[in-house]
């Protein structure tokens, strides 16, 4: 495919997404599948998921994994209701859960069970992965730092930091930045920022209205763009590609447009061109 009339695409993107349920939120990788240029890898390990998940993104592009990502040992999975979001590998913090409006509710545990579970660099079906997303309620450490041979070559990591843990040993967004700044990633972009009430005050009778008490948001981490001759021209490809159809970081993909020139990948002002032209493109 010719990408912002600049460059062909080498390769098709490979999206990873780990805790893909599909509950209220359209990925920000959508845009890759529609115009078929990347495949995708979903992973959830809670069964009630999958019918879904399959109805979602049923295609020929996609491989469905029904499996919980982890360290391979086994662990009790807490299993609250599949709408709620909220099913973890780690158990629920009452305390925590009560400071908060309806967590009580949202975090309440229906059952558990035990479950055996997968390191990310034991699935034999996957090679390098350009982007994966992270929703796994306080796993997305654990899963990260058993997954060095898959993350190798990863361009960009979205996943979902809390500010006040809702699990018991849940890793602090500063345990999750310390780890991948010290793998070769920084941050990019939140996404959304998600505020709540402090329980017992609500707003308006609606305790989905907030006030100022962060809660949890999704963060994008990015390879460190200060040392883009760590990566190769096709990387490069697909992390201009990641930029504009998923993070909507013009500065971003100019600066990275501007290394393709470097390299004789685009033509020159190529940059021009693709911000002369970005209302077409969008």
């Amino acid at each position: 495919m010719k990408i912002f009339n600049l460059f062909e695409l080498t390769e098709k993107l490979q999206i990873m997404d780990v805790g893909a349920a599909a509950i209220n939120e359209i990925p920000i990788y959508k845009r890759l599948f529609d115009l078929n240029i990347a495949n995708l890898s979903l992973f959830d390990g809670d069964e009630r998921q999958i019918g879904k998940i399959q109805d979602t993104y049923g295609n020929d592009n996609v491989k469905i994994f029904n499996i919980f990502l982890f360290d391979g040992n086994i662990h009790n999975i807490y299993l609250c209701h599949p709408n709620s979001g909220m099913t973890s590998l780690l158990k629920p913090k009452k305390e925590a859960l009560k400071f908060f409006n309806g967590f009580n509710k949202f975090g309440k545990v229906e059952s558990v069970k035990k479950i055996k579970t997968t390191k990310l660099d034991d699935i034999s079906e996957l090679n390098d992965i350009d982007f994966i997303k992270l929703d796994t309620q306080g796993a997305e450490l654990e899963i990260l730092k058993n997954g060095s041979r898959i993350l190798k070559n990863c361009l960009a990591i979205q996943l979902e930091v809390s500010f006040i843990n809702l699990y018991e040993k849940q890793p602090t967004f500063g345990d999750i930045d310390l780890y991948l700044r010290s793998i070769g990633f920084v941050p990019h972009c939140f996404l959304r920022l998600k505020r709540w009430s402090i329980a017992p005050t609500i707003f308006d009778g609606n305790i989905r209205k907030p006030g100022n008490q962060l809660l949890e948001s999704d963060i994008v981490y990015i390879k460190d763009p200060i040392s883009l001759d760590s990566l190769t021209d096709i990387h490069l490809e697909k992390f201009v590609v990641l930029s504009h159809y998923c993070f909507n970081s013009v500065d971003l993909s100019v600066y990275l447009l501007i290394e393709m020139e470097k390299r004789g990948l685009v033509n020159n002002d190529g940059y021009k061109e693709y911000i002369d032209n970005l209302d077409s493109l969008n």
